[in-house]
């Protein structure tokens, strides 16, 4: 018996979206964060949209419990938009938080239990050390297996990149490539964390050095600045600083409803076609940790449901939580072939102007990565995309996308389909 094809009962638009500005706040509280992106969110609604109007809040987010030791989160963000007494449900699965709060929202939508729902995701990482914050992001690993071998993320996904490289013949470079591109096209995005390119960052660099009195460095161009161990040092090998996504807070926010009620809303949805979800073993139990196995599965099961093909989808926001990952999921997505993807990244084809625009919000590289927040931020670059409010960074004719949002080192993935009609 083969696997069901799976089809939503009825259709599911996305009618506002919003998020916070992505950085580091010490004077803000989550909650804060939450209500910047639900304002932001309530002003994209072209035609207006009252909090009465809600009826339940889906909340994606890893671990406020120990970022800031407030555990149960999503009837407090109710609370303080004035939903009181709408239900309100958090959602955990690791980085994959808010793309997992999204998919339950659709799957109550399409079943006809709620007719308007808000997806939110928000995370306040900035209050812990940075050797805190690995630790509480440690805690989404397998603490029997992959926890005491001594990994921390970034070993986890050095570990990949460095089977992907034996495996495929990728080098350092091909990594770096996916940063240089993120953060060109976060440097376009408002609400990102890093708005500079990294050619920016080695331009203030060397003008410090140079009010200091120092030699300037001998970098002929931004990759001997992003091959140099000191302004770019190795994480975990082969991935440097420039490879890995920041420490971040922020917020984002959806309102999802049912499709016969979107003109209510606006007259420029954007519709939900296809989600999955797949899960996967801890790393120690693949065969081949070159590939997500939960990321294929969701895949598969959204290009089914949505009724397209890897080919079909014009732009595309992946869990880049390294740069490694991107590639990987590149593949795993299926626009490019096993072990095609580190060449394809290289030679631009994701670039914004390039065949499959990858990550044009900056991705999580760039825009930053509040852990719960970041699948849901995903599906507001696409729907800023579909309805050409992009700015400099816009994409022409975007009428089918994609998003791909991770948790921890693949146990979970959720991909969703979009489409502009």
């Amino acid at each position: 018996m083969g696997p069901k094809k799976r089809k939503l009962g009825r259709g599911v638009a996305i009618v506002g979206a919003g998020m916070s500005r992505f950085g580091v706040f010490k004077e803000k509280a989550s909650r804060d964060l939450f209500v910047d992106a639900f304002l932001a969110m309530k002003a994209s609604v072209d035609k207006g949209i009252d909090v009465s109007m809600i009826e339940a809040l889906y909340l994606g987010n890893l671990t406020s419990d120990l970022f800031e030791g407030q555990c149960h989160l999503a009837p407090i963000m109710a609370d303080w938009l004035g939903m009181v007494p709408k239900p309100a449900t958090r959602f955990e699965d690791a980085c994959a938080s808010g793309g997992v709060a999204m998919r339950e929202a659709i799957i109550a939508i399409a079943a006809g239990f709620y007719d308007v729902i808000l997806v939110g995701g928000v995370e306040k990482m900035s209050n812990l050390t940075t050797a805190q914050v690995t630790d509480a992001l440690a805690s989404a690993g397998d603490i029997l297996y992959e926890v005491p071998s001594g990994f921390t993320f970034p070993g986890f996904y050095a570990a990949i990149a460095t089977a992907y490289m034996h495996k495929y013949g990728a080098q350092p470079d091909h990594f770096m490539s996916v940063g240089l591109k993120n953060h060109h096209n976060g440097a376009l995005n408002p609400k990102a964390q890093y708005q500079s390119t990294i050619e920016d960052l080695m331009a203030k660099r060397i003008s410090k050095l140079k009010e200091k009195g120092g030699a300037a460095p001998a970098w002929g161009d931004v990759w001997d600045f992003l091959r140099d161990g000191d302004a770019n040092p190795v994480v975990a090998w082969p991935l440097r600083l420039f490879d890995c996504s920041p420490i971040t807070d922020g917020a984002a926010c959806l309102l999802l409803v049912a499709e016969e009620l979107a003109g209510s809303f606006t007259d420029r949805p954007v519709h939900l076609i296809g989600t999955g979800q797949g899960s996967g073993s801890a790393m120690h139990g693949r065969a081949d940790v070159t590939s997500l196995e939960g990321a294929r599965a969701a895949a598969a099961e959204a290009y089914q449901m949505a009724g397209v093909t890897p080919q079909d989808i014009k732009i595309a926001e992946v869990h880049d939580c390294f740069t490694s990952a991107e590639i990987i999921a590149s593949e795993d997505l299926g626009f490019f072939g096993r072990g095609e993807g580190s060449r394809a990244a290289f030679e631009g084809a994701t670039a914004r102007t390039g065949k499959k625009p990858i990550n044009t919000s900056g991705g999580l590289k760039s825009k930053g990565h509040p852990i719960g927040a970041s699948g849901v931020a995903q599906a507001v670059e696409i729907w800023t995309q579909m309805r050409e409010e992009a700015g400099k960074r816009q994409v022409k004719n975007v009428d089918l996308a994609l998003t791909h949002n991770v948790g921890a080192t693949g146990g979970t993935c959720v991909v969703h389909i979009y489409e502009r009609r």
